[in-house]
């Protein structure tokens, strides 16, 4: 038996009727972006997103990646790294159709979330979300990103539905040597967040759940 077979096999009746309707990318998204944003610091298994019912952006990355899988995607995540000590990282499961990458995930804001699968590399992919990556003080943080990380590689360590063995794919997805997406020139000129972006990405906020880093210059 399989991963994927072993973890639904764990599942109620209930569970595994919602967890088969996510038919596609886009209804794993809207199975995400109804799930409430979690404030915590722990990070469940794909199993106990489902049961819980919330999640952050790391386990929502796993459960997408998970759901991905039934689909007959390979689970891959992306991590987004911001400007260290200015925000939060952000994770993203991505998928592959004609040649494309595209993403699912799970985020505090808005503009942090689907992606159509139309970038031809990580790189453009991430870049799509250079202008919705900000923090609370209207500075844009995104800063580096690490290169597709395959689940698949972990299996051993049930991480669909062991918190141990998420915390070890989380170890592992932390330790990854990221890769710079702009210059320290391009940061150096990089303007705040006009106020209607930043409105419109914290429409849904939980505020329990934000980054909150010391006041800076440019605060929207």
């Amino acid at each position: 038996m399989d991963l994927l077979d072993q973890f639904e096999s764990l599942l109620t009746l209930e569970e595994l009727q919602a967890f088969r309707n996510l038919n596609s990318p886009a209804a794993i998204q809207a199975y995400l972006d109804e799930t409430p944003y979690s404030a915590e610091e722990r990070t469940r298994s794909p199993l106990n997103v489902m049961r819980d019912r919330v999640a952050h952006c790391l386990d929502g990355g796993l459960f997408a990646a998970a759901a991905l899988r039934r689909l007959g995607y390979p689970p891959l995540l992306v991590d987004m790294l911001p400007e260290p000590e200015t925000d939060d990282d952000h994770v993203l499961a991505i998928f592959k159709e004609h040649g494309c990458l595209g993403a699912v995930a799970k985020s505090n804001f808005v503009g942090l979330r689907y992606r159509e699968p139309i970038y031809r590399t990580v790189r453009e992919l991430v870049l799509s979300y250079f202008e919705a990556y900000y923090n609370v003080n209207g500075k844009k943080t995104l800063r580096t990103y690490t290169r597709i990380f395959d689940l698949a590689r972990f299996d051993r360590h049930n991480w669909m539905w062991d918190e141990t063995g998420v915390e070890i794919v989380e170890r592992h997805l932390y330790s990854l040597k990221s890769i710079p997406l702009i210059t320290p020139e391009m940061t150096a000129q990089l303007q705040p967040v006009d106020p209607l972006t930043y409105q419109a990405g914290m429409l849904v906020v939980n505020p329990a759940g934000l980054y909150r880093p010391r006041v800076e210059a440019g605060k929207v």
